[in-house]
């Protein structure tokens, strides 16, 4: 209401103008004024889209305009008086709740006061909208209606299908939202769209303009980072982190999903594969992670320091640090008390099954062992046998340090966290801020992510992610999880996409020039040579005419006449993304990786769309082959029917397409002519085992190419070149050694790689893309030597040039048109030419 002061004495009628706001319209016939007493009035209305305005004379006194009112949002209804000496005016706002009646008054007086009259506005719409995909949920962020309207609260207003509008069918609204949160619950590999409104107590603002994702669930290529993707495709390291639970430098106890949970200090981490278990030290509980939606509970310890054994959280922990698991149970160093707990994820039950609690060395078996503040299996040199509770020293040299190198010779700091996947041990080097990998073989140590003591929370490839006293680690086989100790985050660490090719015979003299795309200048632009633009170009593959690319973080494959060098768009739009089957740019992908041909038609390992694209040259038209665009596994099948994880590498030899089906750890087959999906070679479980069929294992295979007879693959984790006779299915390790990396030429296993990717052959050679060591290598198949073609170990850049004089940025795909080898130089987004 108002109170509003009239002239003294004054006794002259006053006009009453009821000042509807738009959307609001009288019910009643005529002026909709009934019949009133000499105070009052009293007006029907109801909701339409015009502004009207109801006026009556009456004696001047308190006035009470009531009216019953519709459903909707909170409006503002503007009375105003006018007298003979002036207008008055005043707001009120009030909920428009369904048949409510709501009154509005203004007090006329004969006093001299004044008050100050406020009215309020509708927000305009939130600008700047941006989108970016996660894990079942994708995340909005905007920019605020510029001042001086008050803006209370946001709504997103999403759907599966363009042209969101407020309550239109199929709408879903998310209330209350705010920028930066994430929108859950969402159906990975199917795209959404977004708008976004702003609210305040006049009403609701237009909605904003319309952005898109299409969730997944990252395991490669890109980073999930609290709903966040980045592209990867510029930097310089294979490794790539990302926040999956957590929020970076803000502690608690509380349990939530993704970054609304809170963690003292995560410590010490591992996996059943379905969900990871963290060691919460300073919150002395043990805490679940839900791996595939990021759900945080505590399962055991009351929060309270101490060393009871009990049931779940009526047991308690005194700065629990590592954590194993065996699948059955959680095995604990419960550091400051100076034991091992054990933790039956059946029933929650706790018990001590090592160290007496006292601080000690010494070796022995359950409670007569001692630690000195234990972390992790490796901290103190200590390591538990499960099944018997002895105790023994296992290695360290006692040297602080950050060397790399073998044995006693590489140096850690406060070494924390420790996994294994069976070929090499990663673990948390606490005061470097780092992670290390150290192959179980040999001893030698790296350095895997992170910059030694160097702190942070970035996300990043390699050395550019930063770490905070990380403190537990684990893996899932195909990830590592890390517990960042300082940050209170549980970061994600996986290796890159690798792409597939195929080629013809060539004899090379390793003069490396640059034959389309402009060098580290990523776009769209269809052209001529450096004029045309690509956006990590991956895939590679010829039919002696033109090149075919599968442009990855475009979306799209392009075609590159080899005499011109002008490149097309053959199928794809840009960075649209999507499962669409249908002809040239109405086709849609998701990041596609590997390419290969048969003269008539393209095949595509479609990655995030687990599936087996085809496209036909002549005419662009794009079908689905074999998998499903909406589900991954493992299972053999017919088209649609059978399923791939993240197929990477694939070639073809006229009558079977095979697929490196990457996240699987095998080699698929796919027969042409009837879309029949068979496994060749590999299981699910990673290693390093040469075998036939299903007996032989891979580590993320990549690059595919075939001579006729064989199979060549880029066994891209485990740093080798893989044979597979097509006819038995037999495996053999052709070059490199299992697990280790580096640049030596050399003969069979002697040679090193370091994570190479691409492949092809032209019946004599191998020739492989080397990618995180820069380089194109060449395999004598007969023999076994490899030797380096062209780029400089460890070396990027744009430099055409002779031999190793010339720089790549993680080359990926290859192929040959017989005379020369053409490379996609992924991260430099160009194509080079090698003669």
């Amino acid at each position: 209401g108002l109170t509003q002061t009239a002239p003294s004495g004054n006794t002259a009628n006053a006009n009453v103008a009821i000042v509807m706001p738009k959307g609001v319209s009288v019910k009643s016939a005529g002026a909709g004024v009934k019949s009133v007493t000499a105070t009052s009035i009293s007006v029907s209305v109801t909701a339409a889209d015009i502004a009207t305005v109801i006026t009556a004379t009456v004696p001047l006194s308190t006035l009470s305009v009531s009216f019953d009112v519709p459903s909707g949002s909170a409006r503002t209804f503007t009375v105003t008086v006018v007298t003979s000496s002036g207008s008055y005016t005043g707001s009120q706002t009030v909920d428009l709740a369904g048949g409510a009646s709501v009154n509005l008054s203004i007090s006329v007086t004969t006093s001299t006061t004044t008050t100050t009259t406020t009215t309020t506005t509708a927000p305009s719409a939130p600008s700047g909208v941006s989108v970016a995909l996660g894990n079942a949920r994708a995340t909005l962020t905007w920019t605020a209606p510029p001042p001086p309207v008050t803006v209370t609260s946001y709504n997103v207003y999403y759907k599966t299908s363009a042209g969101v509008t407020i309550g239109g069918a199929g709408v879903t609204k998310s209330a209350g939202a705010t920028s930066g949160g994430a929108i859950t619950g969402l159906t990975n590999g199917t795209t959404y769209y977004f708008v976004v409104t702003a609210v305040n107590s006049g009403s609701e603002s237009v909605v904003s303009a319309e952005v898109s994702a299409k969730p997944a669930n990252l395991l490669g290529g890109g980073v999930e980072n609290g709903g966040v993707a980045i592209n990867n495709s510029s930097t310089g390291s294979t490794i790539m982190v990302s926040t999956l639970a957590g929020l970076a430098l803000t502690a608690g106890t509380t349990d939530a999903t993704g970054s609304g949970a809170r963690f003292g200090r995560p410590y010490g981490i591992t996996t059943d594969g379905t969900n990871l278990y963290v060691a919460d030290q300073t919150n002395n509980t043990i805490r679940k992670v839900v791996m595939s939606t990021g759900v945080v509970t505590t399962i055991a310890g009351s929060g309270a320091a101490g060393s009871v054994d009990g049931v779940g959280t009526g047991a308690s922990f005194n700065g629990p640090t590592g954590i194993a698991t065996d699948g059955t149970n959680l095995f604990i160093t419960d550091r400051t008390g100076n034991t091992v707990r054990k933790v039956v994820l059946s029933t929650g039950v706790v018990s001590t099954v090592a160290g007496s609690g006292a601080t000690g060395s010494a070796d022995g078996t359950g409670t007569a062992a001692t630690f000195s503040s234990p972390n992790g299996i490796v901290t103190d040199g200590k390591k538990v046998v499960i099944s018997t509770g002895v105790v023994t020293t296992l290695a360290g040299s006692g040297v602080a340090g950050s060397a790399d190198g073998t044995g006693t010779a590489a140096n850690f700091k406060l070494p924390d966290g420790i996994t294994t996947d069976g070929t090499n041990l990663f673990i948390d080097d606490n005061n470097n801020y780092t992670i290390r990998k150290v192959v179980i073989s040999t001893g030698v140590t790296t350095t895997l992510a992170g910059t030694p003591l160097i702190t942070g929370s970035t996300d990043g490839s390699g050395s550019a992610a930063l770490f905070n006293f990380p403190t537990g680690i684990t893996t899932d086989g195909s990830n590592l999880y890390v517990a960042d100790g300082s940050n209170k985050t549980v970061r994600k660490i996986f290796p890159l996409l690798g792409g597939t090719f195929q080629g013809g015979s060539l004899g090379l003299g390793g003069v490396v020039t640059t034959f389309a795309g402009g060098a580290g200048v990523f776009g769209t632009t269809d052209g001529t040579g450096t004029g045309a633009r690509f956006s990590f170009p991956y895939g590679l593959t010829t039919d002696g005419t033109n090149l075919y690319v599968a442009d990855t973080t475009n979306n799209t494959i392009r075609q590159v006449v080899i005499a011109t060098g002008v490149v097309t768009t053959l199928a794809g739009s840009g960075t649209a993304l999507g499962t669409t089957d249908g002809t040239g740019t109405g086709a849609r992908f998701y990041l596609p990786n590997g390419i290969t041909t048969d003269g008539t038609n393209v095949y595509v390992a479609d990655t995030y769309n687990h599936t087996i694209r085809k496209v036909v040259i002549a005419t662009g038209v794009v079908t689905t082959l074999a998998g499903s665009g909406t589900a991954l596994g493992t299972a053999d099948g017919t088209g649609t029917a059978a399923r791939f994880n993240h197929p990477q590498g694939i070639t073809t030899d006229g009558t079977n397409v095979y697929v490196a089906d990457t996240y699987n750890q095998t080699i698929r087959k796919v027969v042409i002519a009837t879309g029949v999906v068979t496994t060749l070679a590999g299981s699910a479980a990673i290693g390093t085992i040469d075998g036939t069929g299903t007996g032989a294992r891979f580590y993320l295979p990549r690059g595919l190419t075939t001579d006729g007879t064989n199979l060549y693959v880029v066994d891209c984790a485990n740093h080798t070149i893989r044979q597979i006779v097509i006819s038995t299915g037999v495996v053999t390790t052709l070059a490199g050694g299992a697990g280790v990396t580096g640049t030596t030429d050399g003969t069979g296993t002697a040679a090193r790689f370091n994570y190479p990717e691409g492949i092809t052959t032209d019946g004599t050679n191998l020739y492989v893309a080397d990618t995180t060591n820069n380089t194109i290598r060449q395999v004598v198949i007969a023999t076994g030597v490899v030797t380096t073609l062209a780029g400089g170990a460890g070396l990027t850049g744009t430099t055409d040039g002779t031999g190793t004089a010339a720089r790549f940025y993680l080359p990926s795909g290859l192929t040959s048109d017989g005379t020369n080898l053409y490379v996609a130089d992924s991260s430099n987004n160009n194509i080079r030419k090698i003669k």
